[in-house]
């Protein structure tokens, strides 16, 4: 995971909004220049109220732009979540005694919303995401998922794991099979592998012989793990856990719809393995 991301969803827009809140504290750093600075830096001033001539406080001012973020750009927002969380703690915001201090609740709060998009924000405000190292079971499921979710929204990082050498569907594949069978061959090539969690979990693939009257979902079954396999086929086998996923010939908007259907492909998975685990 690109540790200068962090995840973005409304919850997550509101908690660190409120890190910066003046409203019940008197006012502390960070200032709205300091806020300004990460705002352009990141690359969001077409979501900055202040650009729209409007004059807003600073919580207010986070809300809208990572509100406009999350649905314009999404890796910026998540990059701006990362600097102010960074900002912040180096204000001394999550320091008991200073002057800028956000107090206990907030910090609470933030650490809940984060800790349910897999990422830790430690008492001393470093934020960093959960490796999938030793986790096993339902605690691997709920791991994965938090990717999956941060895959669909088309977010590069979604696709990658930290501490692991598999991107999502590969790790996801895996789990599905280790569940299954309680272990996987880690010799198989990316198409026997998927296909075998496809087979564990009754979902068809190419080589699954179509039957009369079968509902239309066979052919979606089929259809996503050729996807699955296809996407696989651009992955950057060298670059993933630290740099951009796919190969270089991949532009920006195939990487995106490419990211998207690992978190499509990946959540299919998921889902069956909680119908039938």
């Amino acid at each position: 995971m690109n540790s200068n991301k962090a995840p973005v969803n409304d919850a997550i827009i509101v908690v660190v909004a409120r890190l910066v809140d003046d409203a019940q504290s008197g006012t502390r750093e960070p200032s709205h220049s300091d806020l300004e600075f990460q705002i352009n830096r990141a690359g969001l001033s077409g979501g900055d109220p202040k650009g729209q001539g409007q004059v807003v406080g600073k919580a207010k001012r986070v809300r809208a732009v990572l509100s406009w973020g999350i649905d314009n750009a999404p890796d910026k927002a998540e990059a701006f979540v990362a600097a102010l969380i960074g900002l912040i703690r180096g204000k001394g915001g999550f320091r008991t005694g200073s002057s800028n201090f956000v107090g206990e609740e907030a910090i609470l709060d933030a650490r809940e919303a984060f800790r349910l998009e897999g990422f830790v924000l430690s008492d001393d405000g470093e934020l960093y995401a959960n490796t999938l190292d030793n986790l096993s079971g339902v605690h691997m499921t709920v791991a994965l998922e938090t990717y999956v979710r941060r895959a669909q929204r088309g977010s590069e990082d979604g696709a990658l794991l930290v501490g692991t050498g598999k991107d999502l569907l590969e790790a996801t594949a895996s789990h599905v099979i280790t569940e299954k069978y309680g272990h996987y061959s880690q010799q198989a090539n990316f198409p026997t592998l998927l296909g075998q969690a496809f087979s564990a979990l009754g979902l068809a693939t190419p080589q699954t012989p179509a039957q009369t009257g079968e509902p239309p979902q066979r052919r979606v079954e089929r259809s996503l793990y050729e996807a699955g396999c296809a996407v696989n086929a651009l992955r950057n086998k060298t670059g993933t856990g630290h740099g951009r996923p796919f190969v270089p010939s991949v532009s920006d908007d195939e990487a995106r719809a490419a990211v998207q259907l690992i978190g499509i492909v990946s959540g299919l998975l998921l889902r069956a393995l909680k119908k039938n685990p």
